[in-house]
């Protein structure tokens, strides 16, 4: 996921897409542990779309106190 679809989602989806991508770490971590994980590149691609959302989310917030 880049940036600018991020951008595009609302507060909401961005809220599910963090959870469904935290999901998809710990099956991905779980995939480890059992031998099964086929492409461990896979780590620092959720870690950092989740980090890209997180920050949006951020974003967001900063910006609604700033015009209260």
């Amino acid at each position: 996921m880049k940036a600018k679809e991020a951008h595009k989602l609302s507060d909401e989806e961005v809220k599910e897409e963090v959870v469904r991508l935290r999901r998809h770490l710990f099956d991905l971590r779980t995939q480890a542990v059992t031998e099964k994980i086929e492409d461990s590149s896979q780590f620092g691609k959720v870690r950092r779309d989740v980090a890209r959302l997180l920050t949006e989310r951020r974003r967001r917030e900063i910006e609604r106190q700033s015009q209260a």
